[in-house]
């Protein structure tokens, strides 16, 4: 018998660690080809890791919560053979992220698309030992998110490869230091906390120092929030803290602008109507409006080239992809963009058929992670919901984002050769917010207009 190594897969171009969510085999289990042996997790999408081999399963390396680098070891699989074997899981042949976009190498990574990492971070610094210290890109997202600066970085022992500092550390070192902070401080101590505090600030020291012995874990409900006894507090799930980190930083790093206009989509509605029914038994999928739209939104797009475009630094970089992101809520409530990659390239076939693939999937959990990974553009269907109309928040690093409300039956003036006459018609409003860095309200009402 053979032992076979399943190895955690390269799950993205930028990406160096996932956890572990879930094993769904346990040891002693006998395991077939391709089955599902464990539920892994990365800043952007939870995956299924497949067996390679049929075999048995003899050990689990890692533990449910644990955080396992790129390259490790999640188990061993027992299988028929003489010689053991390492063995990379098939779900890194479904992520060639690399092949997905042709951008100069010196572009930030779009798999952790809301705070680029600073480039003076991911340089060779000087270090105690003079040798140079790796840290991957989410380490610096969260580094920068808890405002751990780079002396602090270089002091926290790490317990990845080696001695990498891996997601758990800087967490467990950012949550000891909260702690320390939020401990209870005696009459003894209060007294040199407030004589530093106002030797840091003497113009306040006065009314800094009575409230030193405070708790400042204030700081983690800046708002104040008073509970009573009928409230009831919800943990965030690991993917909601994300979206709300996510939202929060888009906000700090563009400055929003969005543009409405109103579309009369009743000839859309009408085509759809009389061809839905044949389109669904042809092709075997269904046919909605959103494909309809995105072929819409490459047109326009191609237009204007700078709606498809990331701002890196003083560098705007043109995108020649039309990757188009789609917003998706998810059952319980969170939501997903999964991306349409080359859309442009897509008749309306391949369009339906790529974009329920992923809605499907998306919805069953089944969305692997080069599905969410560089985008260029984002369509979002909030009209899905009833709404009329939405101001949607960039999804970063891209540059703007459209939304496209309910289509509802109004009263509307139609223009002919013959004069003015009033008609019901199918209208829908559309919302595009841009970052006004670089797109001018001209060149955003103007691309809006053309999608109308």
């Amino acid at each position: 018998m053979a032992i076979v190594d399943l190895v955690m897969p390269k799950l993205g171009e930028s990406i160096m660690e996932a956890t572990i969510l879930k094993w769904n085999k346990q040891i002693g289990d006998n395991i077939a080809v391709d089955e599902t042996v464990l539920e892994i997790a990365t800043d952007k999408v939870d995956t299924e890791v497949p067996a390679p081999f049929a075999g048995k399963l003899v050990e689990i390396c890692f533990q449910v919560n644990d955080v396992a680098p790129i390259g490790s070891v999640l188990a061993k699989i027992e299988i028929a053979g003489e010689n053991n074997m390492v063995v990379n899981s098939p779900v890194a042949t479904a992520t060639p992220a690399t092949a997905v976009e042709a951008t100069p190498t010196n572009e930030q990574p779009e798999s952790i698309p809301y705070v680029p990492a600073p480039p003076v971070n991911t340089a060779p610094q000087e270090t105690g030992n003079s040798e140079a210290r790796f840290y991957s890109p989410l380490v610096l997202n969260i580094a920068q998110s808890e405002g751990v600066s780079l002396s602090d970085l270089e002091k926290i022992p790490g317990t990845g490869s080696g001695g990498r500092v891996s997601k758990k550390d800087i967490l467990n070192w950012v949550a000891a230091k909260k702690s320390v902070a939020n401990a209870p401080v005696d009459s003894s101590a209060a007294a040199p906390v407030a004589t530093s505090v106002a030797a840091t600030t003497p113009t306040q020291a006065s009314s800094v120092a009575p409230t030193t012995a405070a708790p400042t874990s204030a700081a983690s409900n800046p708002a104040g929030v008073v509970l009573s006894g009928a409230s009831e507090i919800i943990e965030m799930d690991r993917m909601r803290k994300l979206i709300a980190k996510h939202m929060v930083e888009s906000v700090q790093t563009s400055p929003h602008v969005t543009s409405f206009s109103e579309a009369d989509v009743t000839n859309l509605v009408q085509w759809r109507n009389n061809n839905k029914a044949a389109f669904e038994k042809r092709e075997g999928t269904k046919l909605t409006f959103t494909p309809l739209i995105v072929e819409c939104l490459v047109a326009a797009m191609k237009k204007f080239p700078l709606i498809n475009s990331s701002l890196d630094g003083d560098k705007i970089i043109i995108k020649k992809d039309f990757n188009i992101g789609m917003a998706t809520a998810l059952p319980n409530g969170n939501l997903i963009v999964p991306v349409i990659k080359g859309a442009d390239q897509l008749n309306l076939v391949g369009l339906s058929k790529s974009i329920n693939n992923l809605a499907d999937a998306a919805r069953n959990n089944k969305l692997k992670p080069d599905d969410t990974q560089n985008g260029t553009f984002t369509f979002t269907n909030v009209g899905t919901f009833g709404s009329l109309m939405g101001t949607p928040i960039i999804n970063q690093p891209q540059v703007a984002i459209i939304a496209v409300g309910a289509i509802k039956k109004r009263v509307a003036v139609i223009e002919t050769p013959s004069g003015d006459s009033m008609a019901i018609r199918h209208m829908m409003y559309l919302s595009l917010s841009y970052d006004h860095r670089i797109i001018d309200g001209s060149i955003g009402a103007s691309f809006l207009t053309e999608v109308a």
